[in-house]
């Protein structure tokens, strides 16, 4: 007969039995929420002050370009600089206003732009649509194709772009300056990450109902792709109201000069540059993309957010 030879707890004893010891008192908090978070806060101070940095490299060039419109020319020469005019004056606008035909460079800035942008945002949904939701031969081909296309430089493809516009008789009109640009590959690539996202069971319940894909598309897919089409929008009409160098070498008459070109031919001389000039027309120049972005900011940055994201 085995004796229970076991340890036996010495620690006071229940009603029941022996209970065990009480546990130790947890230690009280020594940072309340409160002050965990100022604490964080306060830690990343230098990020607000890099962001702040940031912040003031950005706008700073135009509050100058602003209140450069103002100055005249020799206090924009003067050295040092001032930061605020020291007379403030409109002789600028007036002289821009005057001297240059700006209803008619203003008018072609915004046909070509918006023509540019209607075509990117129709075509480039399109094959985006398909490249994504169709199942067809070539698919994988033609997704290289545009891939390809985005990673070579704009400057390498110009000479050959100019020939085909010159040899089709372009030269010097607006389907010359607008239709090389209607498709974009990074437009492309856009809307179909932003369709890829989209569920199929919509497509399938428009097929079930018998409609077709021309109809799902303009029916079902364009509704849903706003933020997309909102940042395609917003980015191919900053690009193509910015244009320089191509408006200026198919453009060779002064009727067909869009602003960036007219500002730039007309506000530099033979032997001297008018900056008063040149600053004022920049700032009416940017007046538009401000609009645009304005009005479009929220669609914007859901496109931003979400293209991609399945």
């Amino acid at each position: 007969m085995s004796v229970d030879t076991a340890p036996r707890p010495t620690g006071p004893t229940g009603p029941t039995g022996p209970t065990a010891p009480a546990p130790a008192p947890k230690a009280k908090a020594s940072r309340t929420g409160s002050g965990m978070v100022g604490s964080s806060q306060g830690s990343r101070w230098w990020l607000y002050v890099l962001l702040t940095v940031a912040l003031v490299a950005v706008i700073a060039p135009f509050v100058w370009m602003v209140l450069g419109s103002f100055k005249g020319e020799g206090e924009l020469r003067q050295i040092p600089p001032t930061w605020l005019p020291e007379s403030a004056s409109l002789d600028n606008y007036t002289q821009l206003f005057s001297k240059l035909n700006f209803g008619q460079f203003f008018t072609n800035s915004i046909v070509v732009a918006v023509v540019v942008t209607a075509g990117n945002l129709v075509f480039c949904s399109m094959l985006g649509y398909a490249l994504a939701m169709l199942d067809f031969r070539g698919k994988k081909a033609i997704f290289i194709a545009v891939m390809g296309t985005l990673m070579i430089p704009g400057v390498v493809t110009f000479v050959p772009l100019f020939v085909l516009v010159a040899n089709a008789g372009l030269v010097n009109t607006l389907p010359g300056l607008f239709l090389p640009f209607l498709v974009s590959p990074f437009g492309v690539f856009l809307m179909r990450q932003f369709i890829l996202g989209l569920p199929r069971d919509l497509l399938d319940a428009g097929r079930v109902d018998g409609a077709g894909e021309l109809r799902i598309f303009w029916k079902i897919i364009l509704p849903l792709c706003g933020p997309a089409l909102a940042t395609l929008g917003i980015l191919t009409f900053l690009g193509s109201w910015n244009n320089f160098l191509w408006p200026l070498v198919v453009a060779q008459s002064e009727d067909m000069y869009t602003l960036p070109v007219a500002l730039a031919l007309y506000s530099t001389g033979q032997n001297s540059t008018n900056y008063g000039l040149l600053l004022a027309g920049a700032t009416v120049v940017i007046i538009p993309i401000l609009v645009v972005f304005l009005i479009f900011q929220k669609r914007f940055i859901e496109g931003i957010a979400t293209t991609g994201l399945k």
